[in-house]
């Protein structure tokens, strides 16, 4: 578990360095260490990093919401989720990533090069990752023939898969423009599906004769002639939703929808760094990214899934192909550990690195915290993700018994240092919050989280062993910035936003877990100003928990609360907003 210092006077390499909290997109750029970077947030990647969250990797998805199917309403084919529309699966999708921690950003990945054993990935806005593994899942563009008024119908009237489409256009007017070879492959799915097909060939070169015999044999007529442009047509008795088909002979044909071939690209551009481009598909329509069997690249240590290695894959395909690759990435990542001797924490390496370098604080208390317990009387103290510990050596010259907790044991080590300085004692636990039972069988009278940062888990284990080690009668203070800021949208293009706050346990969790256990008081719950003189780029307010235990405690008289956040629309404005689901055993 990582965390803000508590110091909000420190100089601005302070904020610089910790935006991982509260980073919206502008301000100082920074860099952050990750097991994974996935690049793209559609089917792919998502389900690769859902397999690698559920193996306890970190793992950050870079997003520039430009998937493939973006025109489609609906997407088909995909067991349990058919007739979904693309934008609401990928919602799920990241919902689920997030609930293991995983974290999704809005931004957009400009190059990725090797930096030694690992690869940075540099990102808009100047920020980057330094990642292990990179899972490239990034899709491919459609380019279309060049003709009038396809484009602007692309994803809806007009479509290019009989299995994705097929059925919605059963028993319509369907007219096929062929422009390659390749073009009358799905021709005959189309005929079985209807009765009225016309197939438009706008390019013959290199189309079998043969082919068109067979089809106008079968009753399909066949049109040799170029298609000069695309129009809506007067409604009629057959449909409203009726196109016209302009051809340059000046005839003129009217359907209920078009089925044409594209060209594919691979959005690879990013990995000219690293020496990886696309390659010329066996179809010749296009180039995609070559991998073998398990998604692995000619570059070791870079992965792809879905689309950019196969252009053929439907949505349900692609999320299989990211998962099993995400899979053998976790793999990779397993043996190397096991040849080092090594088992990391998901965000350790990611916070130590972040204390590798200078002082980040001036060395004074939160105002929030100083406000809050000034009139408690002093008794064991336990604070949460303390980084360099401004807030611990406070509560320990003013009377408390302070045991101090993080992640990063180089933070803890500044700490330990500074208490010597001061002749404050101040004992330091070296802890991941998701481990069990990481402050052991203690119970304090004030458990402290000051701006702290650790990933959610489905059961919500790290939130319930902060609240499990409030002793009867203790207070538990939780202080966090307002996160408003995250409701915000960002240009892809321009910046990337280095924190997805959806990926850790925030006040809402708490707050529903303290509603969901029945045995605390809160006293206060509030949104206010920071302290004067906190030093912040964008945030001026804080939300701030303060809840005392006033029920019984112990393992056997404990309820657990399991607490998840979803997005979900407003009734009133249609906008997404969180809701926190609770169940209790």
């Amino acid at each position: 578990m990582g965390h803000h210092d508590s110091d909000h006077h420190a100089h601005p390499r302070h904020e610089a360095d910790h935006q991982h909290e509260h980073d919206h997109g502008h301000g100082p750029s920074m860099g952050r260490r990750v097991d994974v970077a996935v690049i793209g947030g559609s089917a792919a990647g998502l389900a690769g990093a859902l397999q690698l969250a559920r193996q306890r990797r970190s793992v950050i998805v870079v997003d520039d919401d430009s998937p493939r199917n973006a025109p489609a309403e609906h997407m088909h084919g995909y067991l349990g989720r058919e007739g979904t529309p693309p934008a609401e699966l990928r919602a799920i999708g990241r919902d689920e990533v997030r609930s293991y921690g995983g974290e999704v950003l809005t931004g957009r990945v400009l190059d990725v090069r090797r930096e030694g054993d690992r690869f940075r990935v540099a990102l808009t806005g100047g920020s980057s990752l330094l990642a292990r593994r990179v899972l490239v899942a990034t899709g491919i563009t459609d380019e279309l023939p060049d003709i009038q008024g396809l484009r602007e119908r692309w994803g809806r009237e007009v479509i290019h898969c009989p299995f994705c489409h097929g059925w919605e256009v059963r028993d319509r007017r369907v007219v096929q423009i062929v422009t390659t070879p390749m073009g009358l492959h799905p021709t005959p799915l189309v005929r079985h599906l209807t009765d009225r097909l016309t197939v438009v060939v706008h390019d013959a070169t290199g189309i079998d004769p043969d082919a068109l015999r067979t089809l106008e044999a079968s009753g399909v007529p066949v049109v040799d002639a170029a298609v000069r442009r695309i129009a809506d047509t007067a409604t009629d008795t057959d449909t409203d939703t009726a196109l016209g088909i302009e051809l340059e002979d000046g005839t003129r044909l009217v359907a209920n929808a078009i089925l044409v071939g594209s060209r594919f690209h691979a959005r690879v551009g990013m990995l000219a760094g690293v020496g990886l481009s696309a390659t010329p598909h066996p179809s010749g329509l296009g180039e995609t990214l070559t991998v073998d069997a398990t998604g692995a690249t000619a570059v070791p240590g870079v992965f792809a899934a879905g689309n950019v290695v196969d252009p053929s894959m439907q949505v349900l395909p692609s999320a299989a192909n990211g998962s099993m690759v995400g899979a053998h990435i976790a793999f990779s990542l397993a043996h190397e550990d096991l040849a080092a001797g090594a088992r990391p924490s998901a965000g350790e390496e990611d916070w130590d690195a972040r204390y590798a370098e200078e002082r980040m604080w001036s060395g004074n208390p939160n105002g929030t915290l100083v406000a809050e317990v000034s009139d408690l009387t002093p008794g064991r103290a336990l604070d949460v993700g303390t980084g360099e510990g401004a807030d611990a050596l406070w509560l320990a010259e003013h009377g408390w018994t302070v045991t101090a907790s993080d992640v990063s044991s180089r933070a803890l080590r500044r700490l330990d240092e500074e208490a010597a300085r001061r002749g404050v004692e101040v004992r330091t636990l070296h802890a991941d919050a998701n481990s069990i039972r990481p402050y052991g069988e203690e119970r304090f009278d004030l458990v402290s989280l000051q701006y702290g940062s650790f990933p959610r888990t489905p059961e919500g284990r790290g939130l319930q062993s902060l609240l499990d080690a409030v002793a009867p009668g203790g207070t538990l203070l939780v202080v966090a910035h307002d996160l408003a800021w995250a409701q915000e949208e960002v240009d892809p293009a321009e910046t990337t936003r280095m924190f997805d706050p959806e990926a850790f346990a925030g006040v809402a969790h708490f707050i529903a877990a303290l509603d969901a256990d029945g045995g605390w008081r809160v006293d206060v719950h509030e949104t206010r100003p920071r302290p004067a003189g906190a030093v912040s780029h964008h945030h001026v307010d804080d939300v701030v928990l303060r809840a005392v235990r006033v029920g019984g405690h112990g393992p056997a008289g404990t309820r657990r609360a399991r607490s998840t956040v979803r997005a979900a629309p407003d009734a009133s404005t249609g906008q997404r907003r969180d809701r926190v689901e609770i169940s209790v055993w």
